[in-house]
């Protein structure tokens, strides 16, 4: 018998490079991959690659470690002539899966814009600054108060109310504090202040990333993630605490289906 289930599709979305926006894609793609479900990705960044890139990475250092790391499969699609077509089939070819992620090149791209209107889920991160703010809403230079919403803002505005009139699909968009850090305080509350303010205004939620951390880029050559314990060296506090933070994020972003107990200790 066919599975027609269509896949909740996660797009990860954020024109600004530099977010950890491929990072943040593979450890959500890798932890539902562990918790059992089905789960595949699409790199739409063809030039760069950095998703199929850490996928493929993954897949060699299990191998030539004997290791069994849940790993979710992972096609390219290139921007030019039918990509857009080529994303729809890939979407197509996903019904049965359980979540179908997807990271968007960091600049506008009428592909990327593609994958954005066929989202369940938008996940954009952003570094914890009023550099990376600018991508979704301006600020007075004196109050620091919200003046408008930006450009990305309304794309992202527009791409959820045409999914909405087209299919009643009511579009999650989550935005995610990325790289916080324990110095800078009043940064980040100012950032914070902002934030809450024009979700206010937008409809989207703010939740707590990915903190900057050493092992983030350690990770990629072997292909690892927080949850692959049977493959970390020397595990330390550092781990157990960013592995805390990815917990907590992934039961942020309010997926279908998900429990927290379907995760190994």
């Amino acid at each position: 018998m066919t599975n027609d289930k269509r896949a909740h599709i996660i797009v990860l979305g954020n024109e600004k490079g530099g977010s950890g926006k491929s990072t943040t894609g593979v450890h959500i793609a890798v932890a539902l991959a562990h918790a059992g479900f089905r789960v595949a990705m699409l790199d739409l960044d063809s030039r760069q690659r950095t998703v199929a890139r850490y996928l493929e990475n993954r897949v060699a250092f299990a191998a030539k470690r004997g290791l069994e790391l849940p790993t979710p499969d992972c096609a390219v699609i290139p921007d030019g002539e039918g990509d857009i077509d080529t994303l729809a089939l890939r979407i197509e070819q996903a019904r049965g899966l359980d979540f179908l992620v997807i990271d968007t090149p960091g600049r506008d791209s009428a592909l990327g814009r593609a994958a954005l209107a066929r989202a369940d889920t938008i996940v954009t991160p952003i570094n914890d600054s009023f550099v990376d703010f600018d991508l979704i809403g301006q600020v007075d230079p004196e109050t620091f108060a919200v003046k408008r919403p930006s450009f990305y803002a309304e794309l992202i505005w527009d791409a959820r109310r045409a999914r909405a009139k087209a299919d009643g699909v009511a579009v999650d968009w989550v935005v995610l504090r990325n790289r916080l850090s324990s110095l800078e305080a009043r940064n980040r509350k100012r950032v914070g202040a902002a934030l809450d303010a024009l979700s206010g205004r937008v409809g989207f939620r703010v939740v707590g990333g990915l903190s900057e951390r050493v092992i983030y880029r350690e990770f990629f050559p072997r292909g690892l993630t927080l949850l692959d314990r049977s493959a970390l060296e020397d595990f330390s506090m550092s781990h157990v605490a960013a592995r805390t933070e990815l917990r907590a994020l992934i039961a942020a972003l309010n997926l279908p289906g998900w429990d927290p107990a379907r995760l190994a200790a």
